[in-house]
């Protein structure tokens, strides 16, 4: 007898992310009728040992098309998978990593093989007739409503490199709930954009995530400049809000001389001046956490930064790309002491929900995180609520595909009623309890 969630077919097509660049989108259609469909996201300061994009090269879109990539889906990937239960998802991904053969998934591309583990997963959800938090959570764990990391200003990839430093943030760490936590974002971004105003920036520029794109005289300029904006919000910085700041050290960093390039700023820093630098701004200003402090190799100096830097969240991304091997390379040097979770730098649902629960074993800080290049998709919500990561991290508070986003935690937020639970400000703490 034929079960319910057996994968029956698998469609696929070219679609387009919010910077206009193709990527894989894809629909499973379940025997029972159910259908899941995924459009994936793909990163602009993508890290070096993050899972393998395919593109076609050409002329198409510069080279970007992915129709090699749509058929990998409907033909192997798809044949690899046809008649497996999608309500079994690690099975599915198995599958998937077998048929293309590869590490870092470069035979079929990671891209494919994503949406369909995604698509996969949406479409068990939907024959359960369970929200698809629900359904990822593990033994039925109570859903938990993520804190949010709300982009603010954009420099480095996302806008054109104005400034060196790639995004600075704010962490709405005085909100009891998920609500009250997107409103303080909006009205920090709403006050920063004031007051650069007032500075004679131009604030209609909107960066990949939805920051404002001002061009600053420095990295400080920034960090002073969101921090005026919680002040002109009519918050208390430290108390309502604080910062967060994502470095994004690789793109500036120089393997020839071993330096730090700050190309806006004219300056040229070692590893050691770099974390002086940020230990500085952490005496200065109330920031609670630092993307990618150093290059994504500088194993050495993590391990120093992670020290000097003790008191903030130090969040991995370049460093782990959701990588379990590279996670635990960290966990035993004791480098960082949070990890960012990109389900595309893995390349497979189970494989980032393995790193998470990992780096919880061991005490690792977790934030689920969207992509520069983003789909219109709200899935990425979901998965933040039902594997309980804390904090979520999917851009600004402008751009249909970030407030997708936000718009879809609000929902659940409702829908929980009295049920729901907010993380807050204890999900930064390397050992959070909530």
């Amino acid at each position: 007898m034929t079960r319910r969630t057996e994968i029956r077919e698998i469609f696929a097509w070219e679609a387009l992310d919010s910077r206009g660049t193709p990527t894989v989108a894809c629909e499973v259609l379940l025997a029972g009728g159910d259908r899941g469909k995924a459009t994936v996201p793909s990163g602009a300061s993508t890290g070096t040992h993050e899972a393998v994009e395919m593109r076609d090269g050409g002329h198409r879109y510069g080279g970007r098309g992915v129709r090699r990539a749509v058929s990998n889906v409907v033909g192997p990937l798809a044949d690899a998978v046809r008649g497996l239960d999608a309500a079994a998802s690690t099975g599915v991904d198995r599958a998937l990593r077998s048929a293309d053969g590869s590490a870092d998934l470069s035979t079929l591309g990671a891209n494919a093989v994503l949406a369909v583990s995604v698509a996969t997963v949406i479409a068990a959800a939907a024959a359960t007739g369970e929200p698809l938090y629900r359904h990822v959570a593990d033994g039925g764990a109570q859903p938990l409503l993520p804190m949010p990391m709300v982009n603010i200003i954009s420099g480095g990839a996302h806008a054109g490199r104005a400034i060196d430093v790639q995004d600075f943030l704010v962490v709405p760490i005085g909100a009891q709930t998920f609500s009250e936590a997107i409103e303080i974002a909006w009205r920090v971004r709403a006050g920063t954009a004031e007051a650069a105003a007032r500075g004679g920036h131009n604030v209609a520029l909107v960066a990949d995530e939805g920051g404002i794109a001002a061009t600053l005289q420095s990295n400080r300029a920034a960090l002073e400049l969101v921090v005026t904006g919680i002040e002109v919000a009519g918050l208390q910085p430290g108390v309502d809000a604080a910062v967060a700041i994502d470095v994004a050290a690789t793109e500036f960093f120089d393997p020839a001389t071993q330096s730090y390039e700050l190309a806006a700023e004219r300056r040229s820093l070692s590893a050691r001046e770099l974390i002086d630098e940020l230990a500085a701004w952490c005496a200065e200003f109330p920031i609670v956490s630092i993307e990618d402090i150093l290059a994504e190799d500088d194993w050495d100096s993590w391990v120093l930064g992670t020290e000097a830097l003790a008191k903030v969240q130090l969040l991995g991304d370049d460093l782990f790309v959701t990588n379990p091997n590279r996670l635990q390379k960290g966990i035993d040097s004791a480098a960082a002491n949070a990890v960012l979770v990109k389900p595309n730098q893995i390349g497979t649902l189970s494989d980032a929900w393995t790193v998470i629960q990992s780096a919880q074993r061991a005490g690792y800080a977790t934030v689920l995180s969207a992509r520069s290049g983003e789909t219109e998709d709200a899935w990425l919500s979901d998965l933040a609520v039902g594997w309980r990561t804390g904090q979520i991290k999917v851009g600004s508070t402008m751009r249909s595909e970030r407030t997708a986003k936000w718009n879809r935690l609000l929902e659940i937020e409702k829908r929980l009623g009295d049920q729901a639970v907010f993380a807050g400000a204890a999900a930064l703490s390397p050992t959070p309890t909530f």
